[in-house]
């Protein structure tokens, strides 16, 4: 790494915000003693079948990576999901070739509560907000409808299936993809719907 890489990921990570509050949430960046809570959760085949790059099994290794790389570039933020202090999930903003992409996972036990939606609301606005990001795209699996209903109450547009692959059953799967810009955005939050 150079010296101006250096100073930029210390001015990025400067600048990134301690938390993100909800009305029930604290959504926080990821310490190392949070491995062992975070592999214990993703640990599940049904979530990891659900993400991209979750592997199954999930181990503390793998937890202690995501820490590890959490957040490094500029233009992305990683979050642990709190509920009353306890990790629950992760959520947020990483880069990709297509532009930034939100991602969310919650523990198996917290599905069906509106919690993902809730985390996703806050890092969408600091995506918008904070990261000053143009748009974000996301995308749920075509048999996953429960993630699909968290992006459009978000206020994310769909706009096609392509197959993308899945870390954790080393294949590709159908996925549906979404997008949201900072006008829909702006437009949703003047109406009050998306706070």
């Amino acid at each position: 790494m150079t010296l101006s890489e250096e100073a930029s990921r210390e001015t990025h990570q400067a600048s990134a915000p301690r938390s993100l509050k909800t009305k029930r949430l604290v959504l926080r960046a990821p310490r190392h003693e949070d491995a062992n809570a975070i592999a214990r959760l993703a640990n599940d085949l049904r979530i990891a079948a659900n993400t991209g790059r979750l592997p199954h099994p999930y181990r503390t290794d793998d937890a202690e990576q995501f820490i590890a790389a959490a957040g490094r570039q500029q233009g992305e933020a990683a979050f642990v999901v709190t509920l009353e202090g306890f990790p629950i999930g992760a959520c947020g903003v990483d880069l990709r070739e297509g532009g930034p992409e939100i991602g969310y996972w919650l523990g198996v036990a917290y599905w069906g509560r509106g919690y993902a939606t809730e985390a996703a609301r806050a890092v969408i606005d600091h995506a918008f907000g904070d990261l000053r990001h143009e748009a974000l795209q996301a995308g749920a699996r075509v048999s996953n409808p429960a993630s699909r209903r968290v992006l459009e109450k978000c206020g994310f547009q769909w706009t096609g299936v392509r197959l993308s692959r899945i870390r954790a059953i080393n294949s590709a799967a159908p996925s549906d993809r979404f997008r949201l810009d900072r006008r829909l955005w702006e437009s949703l939050k003047a109406w009050g719907c998306a706070a």
